[in-house]
């Protein structure tokens, strides 16, 4: 017998409902039973999606069995019906498929000139100061290149905050950042060099370390770290 589950997700606080859990602390946080509930949406009248996620979860022995269960064994089940029993296989084999996939080598930086050969290509030719920031992780491999700001670069636009927001999201070890000089002279200008320190100290606060910043002019680039004085 389905025990009945009497709260729905619409009374619960925000910060015990599923979506908003994921929202606000990310997927790895939820319990298997909250992500079954998000994918389920809706329940029925006697139990929440939450209620019927954990019916599911007992009747085929946790997400291992729901994996191996057919559509028909899902549609069998009070609540759940033919929609909700596609739902749930193609999320299955969303995952799998994911699992099978061979990941690609992600690039790993190891000195200023991989810095460099990664960003060149884009930036010699920009007519903008382009302020992008890599984030690496514990292996120095690439984590993603985000897009700090454009324009002339100066304390304002390149805030602390902006550059290391993505670096806390994605949980770097490490970033390295990378602006461009139009003039095609890579030579760190007073304002370069002010930028740095600036995030050197905040790396130091927050606990991610600012390994270097590179200046890209034409074909040629500046390691502020390799000319010494600021790192």
């Amino acid at each position: 017998m389905v025990e009945r589950y009497t709260v729905a997700i619409r009374e619960l606080p925000d910060t015990e409902r599923p979506r908003e859990r994921l929202k606000l602390y990310g997927p790895q946080s939820l319990s298997d039973k909250e992500l079954l509930a998000i994918q389920l949406r809706i329940g029925t009248r006697e139990l929440s999606a939450l209620g019927l996620a954990e019916h599911l979860l007992k009747e085929f022995r946790g997400l291992g069995g729901i994996a191996r269960a057919h559509l028909e064994d899902l549609k069998r089940v009070k609540g759940v019906g033919e929609v909700k029993a596609i739902e749930i296989a193609a999320a299955v084999e969303l995952g799998r498929r994911i699992m099978v996939l061979e990941e690609t080598p992600r690039p790993k930086i190891t000195c200023p000139r991989d810095v460099a050969n990664l960003l060149m290509p884009e930036l010699r030719y920009e007519t903008k100061e382009h302020f992008k920031s890599i984030l690496l992780d514990t292996k120095n491999q690439v984590i993603k290149i985000c897009a700090v700001s454009v324009g002339i670069l100066d304390s304002s636009l390149v805030h602390p905050r902006e550059v290391f927001k993505e670096a806390i999201l994605h949980s770097a070890a490490s970033l390295i950042v990378v602006h461009n000089h139009p003039s095609g002279d890579p030579t760190p200008s007073k304002e370069d060099i002010n930028v740095t320190k600036r995030l050197l100290e905040a790396g130091k606060i927050i606990g991610i370390e600012l390994l270097d910043h590179i200046v890209i002019g034409g074909q040629q680039y500046v390691s502020l770290k390799e000319r010494g004085g600021v790192f």
